[in-house]
């Protein structure tokens, strides 16, 4: 038998044991099993924490209690304890809209008490602007609320902030009184 002649015969008995082994029905095992795999839940990766960083005042209570709210968010936050003013100026944030601590995420300035609702919208849709911002500190907004503020919630609108520093409102919050629960 010549050497083409063994290396044909040999092909074909590969093929022969190929074709044993995927018959029909175990293609279509493999085919389905290949295809549930793929798409399939199970194997689905969680997105990835939101990672922020916070700079606000070592003291600041309600600081800490809106980072417990993003975070509550599945934001992840580095927080630099050293205050707030230097930075935000930094980051071309006007001192008008100023507040208690100021955030980085993504490239957008968030200042103040600004919910984590509102910067997930900001994330989703990517306006060119340089931020958000809650000027001042608002009673009722995330990390001012609560029963030591005797659940009172005031009115207060997040302002998306232009990189030339004009603003427009991004969401108005009613302010109403919650009882206890």
């Amino acid at each position: 038998m010549s050497q083409r002649s063994k290396l044909r015969a040999q092909a074909q008995s590969s093929l022969r044991a190929a074709r044993i082994a995927l018959t029909p029905s175990r293609r279509t095992l493999l085919i389905g099993l290949a295809t549930l795999i793929s798409s399939s839940s199970l194997f689905a990766q969680k997105d990835p924490p939101l990672a922020i960083q916070v700079w606000k005042d070592p003291h600041c209570g309600c600081c800490k209690d809106w980072i417990a709210h993003l975070e509550k968010s599945g934001f992840t936050a580095t927080i630099l304890d050293q205050g707030n003013n230097a930075i935000r100026n930094q980051l071309g944030m006007p001192a008008k809209f100023g507040s208690c601590h100021t955030a980085l995420i993504q490239g957008y300035v968030i200042e103040g008490h600004v919910p984590a609702s509102e910067i997930l919208t900001l994330l989703k849709i990517k306006p060119i602007a340089l931020g958000l911002a809650v000027p001042g500190m608002p009673i009722g907004s995330p990390g001012m609320d609560g029963s030591m503020y005797g659940n009172r919630r005031d009115a207060f609108d997040v302002l998306l902030v232009q990189k030339d520093g004009k603003s427009k409102i991004f969401k108005s919050y009613r302010g109403e009184k919650r009882a206890d629960t």
